[in-house]
């Protein structure tokens, strides 16, 4: 997953406005304590703080490749 693609996914999961909030300030402690925007910076792949933004927030599995978009 890109960086584009992981925006994406957040913004048709969450909403734009929400998920962009969601990114910044909602901690994952499966990340060690960092928001996704965080692990992001600290060189984590997209793919990684994607999957576990899902579980943290329990978004179905059927969409954890993105919400529109067929599983790999």
């Amino acid at each position: 997953m890109r960086l584009s693609e992981f925006r994406f996914a957040v913004g048709e999961e969450f909403g734009d406005a929400y998920g962009r909030a969601l990114a910044r300030e909602f901690v994952l402690d499966e990340l060690g304590g960092l928001t996704a925007d965080q692990a992001l910076a600290a060189g984590r792949t997209p793919g990684d703080v994607w999957a576990a933004l899902c579980r943290a927030t329990d978004v179905p599995r059927e969409r954890w490749h993105g919400r529109g978009r067929p599983a790999r």
